[in-house]
């Protein structure tokens, strides 16, 4: 077995706390898990955005379209049923949101077209992408996900 000296361990290391340091995938404070929705810094969208009103109905044909621009656009990120947990979230370092947590249930219509339409860090803005009733369809659709078990 080769011995090494105390230098070589000890710059071995200190590489490596630099490396660890320096990688976008730690985390300093180790207890914290990112995939716990709980434990993420909340994304409030501002007071008014509640008073914000759907403007299309309810109906199975919006709802419909919202389901497809979800497929088009959102779940690569949120996954299939809404969780999360799709393959391109989990390599974001914050979770997506999960539109089965209460927190996300209990939000207005509002708060969440206000989201959709502004976005925040990995969440792009969809204001130039969708338009106003497209965006209102994909928060029907939302609402049917969290429904959903």
């Amino acid at each position: 077995m080769k011995k090494y000296s105390f230098y070589t361990l000890f710059l071995l290391g200190g590489i490596s706390v630099f490396m660890l340091s320096a990688s976008t995938n730690y985390n300093a404070y180790s207890s914290v898990n990112l995939t716990d929705t709980i434990r993420q810094e909340a994304w409030l969208a501002p007071s008014w955005a509640d008073t914000i009103k759907n403007s299309i109905k309810v109906s199975p044909e919006n709802i419909a379209k919202g389901e497809e621009m979800y497929n088009m656009y959102c779940f690569s990120c949120h996954g299939d049923t809404g969780y999360g947990d799709g393959p391109a979230g989990g390599s974001m370092g914050v979770r997506p949101a999960n539109f089965h947590d209460q927190r996300v249930i209990k939000q207005k219509d509002g708060a969440l077209f206000w989201k959709l339409t502004n976005g925040k860090g990995n969440m792009p803005p969809f204001k130039e992408v969708l338009t106003v009733e497209q965006r209102w369809q994909m928060i029907l659709w939302l609402r049917e996900l969290g429904k959903q078990q």
